[in-house]
């Protein structure tokens, strides 16, 4: 069989490369779909800020008969290099069949461009920003990933230890079962904590209070995840962009925020209901029905999904996330939820890997990101 390799060059090619994994997967129970016309503003340079200070080249591998078997995008994310020191070109949004040919098509391809751009090795898969789609799937195949887990088969990590590339870092995630009744130990805690270091939960009760506090969130994110792999700093058009994206399927009970006596955020913690199931349900497209699909899964589901903690390096180790999941445990509790999942935290994240020590949980998915020098 022959492949060509074809450069993303306008709207239609584009439409194509963001379809792609939802057709391949589309018989695959554990694969959840991304909604399309998100994925086409994120590499919309008018639409994603992060474009500020990054570039980015996408592919396709198309067989004889123009039928694609295969996708990647090429990122350099000057910020994040400046950071490191280190000239990374970021490979992602990679899906491919299980075939050699076109594996080497696409990293090849992907290898010289980072050379033409000077760099000097490559990671990933990674997106653009930490938020985006990272890591290969190497465990966890028959579990269903959160909205924010991409899934894949598990002969991708096989390909990529064929190309010579090497572990850089994984990331893992764990299903939390819920008891019915939440520990006395946590709201015991809380108190205690609350008391010593004089800090409060700040209940959100609309989503305007939502919306207000989330450039304060940000500002605190870009401070206690600066030396998180992969990570780099939000400027404000990125801000806004987040703003618009979590806001909008946010519920303000399950958005805890901790401040200190002064009224300065300490701590918070993002989770969501889990978009999963809806996700399969709208095929990757929001019309006609994705919407209600979406609404029914915020207001009626038994999984809430654990989207983002930050604690404020000062307050590291002292015990204030007791009262963000003191915070948690009545909107827990009235709506029902009997799982959490964590979404992908770093293998060696164990200052949030420890919160749920006092549950029952499992570690049931990991993923990882690839290195290779060029």
């Amino acid at each position: 069989m022959k492949y060509t390799v074809l450069e993303v060059s306008s709207r239609r090619d584009l439409k194509r490369f963001v379809h792609f994994p939802n057709e391949m997967y589309k018989e695959c129970k554990y694969y959840v779909p991304t909604i399309e016309s998100g994925d086409l503003d994120l590499f919309d340079p008018r639409r994603n800020h992060a474009f500020e200070f990054c570039e980015c080249k996408c592919w396709l591998v198309v067989n004889e008969d123009g039928e694609i078997v295969g996708r990647i995008a090429g990122i350099i994310n000057r910020e994040y290099n400046r950071k490191v020191d280190k000239k990374l070109a970021r490979f992602g949004f990679m899906d491919f069949i299980d075939d050699d040919t076109v594996v080497d098509l696409l990293l090849d391809t992907v290898q010289e461009w980072a050379l033409s751009k000077g760099m000097e090795y490559l990671n990933g898969p990674l997106g653009f920003l930490e938020f985006d789609p990272s890591g290969v799937l190497v465990e966890g195949f028959e579990e269903l990933p959160t909205a924010y887990g991409k899934y894949n088969y598990p002969y991708y990590e096989k390909q990529l230890l064929r190309r010579g590339f090497s572990k850089d870092t994984d990331w893992v995630e764990f299903r939390i079962l819920m008891p019915d009744v939440i520990p006395e130990a946590y709201a015991r805690g809380a108190e205690l904590i609350s008391k010593r270091y004089d800090v409060h939960v700040d209940y959100l009760r609309s989503k305007r209070q939502l919306t207000a506090c989330f450039d304060e969130m940000a500002d605190l994110m870009n401070r206690c995840y600066s030396k998180i792999h992969g990570y780099s700093e939000l400027n404000k058009g990125q801000i806004e962009d987040l703003k618009k994206q979590f806001t909008s399927i946010l519920k303000p009970e399950f958005v805890s925020v901790i401040r200190n006596g002064e009224g300065r955020m300490v701590a918070f913690a993002v989770t969501a209901p889990s978009m999963a199931a809806a996700l399969q349900k709208c095929g990757g497209k929001l019309f006609p029905l994705g919407f209600r699909h979406i609404l029914k899964a915020m207001n009626h589901n038994d999984t809430l999904d654990c989207l983002l903690i930050g604690v404020d390096d000062q307050y590291k180790s002292k015990g204030v996330t007791s009262l963000i999941f003191d915070a948690l445990s009545k909107p827990i509790k009235e709506y029902g939820i009997k799982y959490i999942e964590s979404t992908r935290e770093l293998e060696d994240n164990t200052s949030v890997h420890n919160l749920w020590n006092r549950f029952e949980y499992r570690l049931h998915k990991r993923a990882r990101c690839f290195i290779k020098s060029i």
